[in-house]
């Protein structure tokens, strides 16, 4: 499987959506945080694009999402997040366990995730998340294992102050399983608010030390999640 082939696709599909602006429909807004959908063309089921600003540099934002070291500390919707494999210092392969959700009506899944940064001109960042197979994680009985068609993160500088960050959030999530459809889509825009705001408090947390100089070799690994 050519991994590196895939997450290059991954991350121009996150960049169209992050440019396509035509077809969305709010469902949520709470706290600052916009939450809108469209109906996926890759599986039945929808497309969520997640916006609000962060009060972080692009740079450090994007470190912070991609690092996984303290990704358990902060997404609550994770109870584990594990990096399984490092193909470059910009790509590489990890395993998530989810918390269940819905008051339990969605109980936790697994995925094994092939995830990318790319940097793109203008200060701004590209973290994609698309599922994949990885030899040595085949499904347990443990878990249902989920699917994420290309999903992922846009971090740019936020044009009315470049200390803060414009990020967008793209969720494109195959439950799998038995579940109506109408449990996910009543019970996720809430959930994803959620996710946004743990970025905010992590971001608190784990404060970033300013780099002198950013380069593209500069950014080590980890990680991104579901629901």
């Amino acid at each position: 499987m050519d991994y590196k082939a895939i997450a290059q696709q991954s991350a121009e599909q996150v960049l169209a959506y992050n440019q396509d602006l035509s077809g969305w429909k709010v469902v949520k807004t709470s706290k600052k945080v916009t939450v809108s959908s469209k109906a996926s063309k890759l599986f039945q089921g929808n497309l969520y694009r997640i916006e609000g600003v962060i009060p972080e540099l692009p740079a450090h934002l994007s470190d912070f999402l991609y690092k996984s070291e303290h990704r358990v500390s902060w997404d609550k919707s994770l109870k584990a997040f594990n990096m399984i494999h490092k193909i470059d210092s910009d790509t590489l392969i990890c395993h998530t366990i989810t918390q269940s959700f819905a008051m339990g009506s969605i109980s936790p899944r697994d995925f094994i995730d092939l995830v990318h940064i790319k940097h793109q001109d203008g200060n701004m960042d590209i973290i994609s998340t698309r599922s994949v197979e990885f030899p040595g994680y085949p499904p347990t009985s443990h878990y249902i294992r989920g699917y994420n068609h290309p999903s992922g993160y846009v971090c740019s500088p936020l044009k009315e102050n470049p200390a803060y960050s414009k990020l967008v959030v793209f969720v494109q999530t195959e439950m799998k399983g038995k579940l109506l459809a109408s449990v996910i889509e009543k019970s996720m825009p809430s959930n994803l608010v959620s996710f946004f705001l743990n970025v905010k408090d992590g971001l608190k947390i784990h404060k970033a030390p300013i780099p002198a100089l950013r380069s593209h070799h500069s950014m080590h690994s980890a990680v991104h999640k579901k629901k």
